[in-house]
């Protein structure tokens, strides 16, 4: 188990077509430093005649970039199973997975080249860091405290790149996890299974504070399922090994 001392990369993003997409793809294309080899929209809304014009917007403000993307469909089958869609398409040593409403950093492409070219050859992913803004004017509310516990999480994939190779051993995300919950966890616990490090880099990512849905409540209780999942692959002390 080795690891080539390649840095090029492939980005890979999951999208619902939300709003947030343009911001996250116009930070990409601002970015400073070397081009991602290939960029991969996958397409996660349910509908089969979703109207690919609310994507035109977004794609327009890539540029240059335009032309490395490609945009695929994976049917409304959830992030993981999105990602997995984005991973067969990949030809890069490394993919990089970023969520459709964060915002890369100003110098982003060039430190995540320098954190891949850092990376041991038994390290399997660098995790960027991740900023969540909050208003300086009041307090934050208990939605924006939570959204702000995602700059201390591990492993999250609003930034995490993976060698493709391991991603391909350890037969992607599973897609039992139909959610934003727990498969990028899931993935990291398999990867370190299979004797892989995971490292910490330093470029840094920002994550927005989104509006709270009136389906908040209800999201977290189905999270309760994928919870009772992890326990079952992993044993009650997965998040031990989460937190550790």
């Amino acid at each position: 188990m080795t690891g080539a001392p390649m840095t090029g990369y492939a980005v890979v993003i999951p999208t619902l077509a939300r709003g947030t997409l343009s911001d996250c793809l116009a930070a990409l294309a601002a970015a400073h430093g070397p081009r991602p080899d290939e960029i991969v929209l996958v397409d996660d809304r349910p509908a089969p005649d979703a109207d690919p014009a609310a994507l035109e917007h977004a794609l327009s403000v890539l540029g240059e970039l335009r032309e490395r993307t490609v945009v695929l469909r994976s049917g409304g089958r959830g992030p993981a199973a999105a990602r997995n869609t984005g991973i067969r398409a990949v030809t890069s040593p490394w993919t990089a997975f970023l969520d459709d409403d964060v915002q890369v950093g100003p110098h982003w492409c060039d430190q995540l080249i320098q954190d891949l070219a850092e990376a041991a050859p038994d390290t399997g992913a660098v995790q960027g860091v991740i900023a969540v803004p909050l208003p300086g004017e009041r307090r934050p509310t208990d939605w924006e405290r939570g959204t702000a516990g995602l700059a201390r999480a591990r492993w999250i994939t609003a930034d995490m790149a993976y060698r493709t190779d391991v991603l391909k051993e350890v037969r992607g995300f599973d897609e039992r996890f139909p959610r934003a919950f727990r498969e990028d966890a899931d993935l990291a616990l398999r990867v370190l299974g299979a004797g892989w490090r995971i490292q910490r880099g330093r470029r840094t990512t920002r994550h927005p504070v989104r509006d709270a849905s009136r389906w908040v409540s209800l999201r977290q209780q189905r999270g309760n399922a994928d919870d009772a999942l992890m326990r079952r692959l992993h044993g009650p002390d997965w998040w031990s090994k989460a937190v550790a």
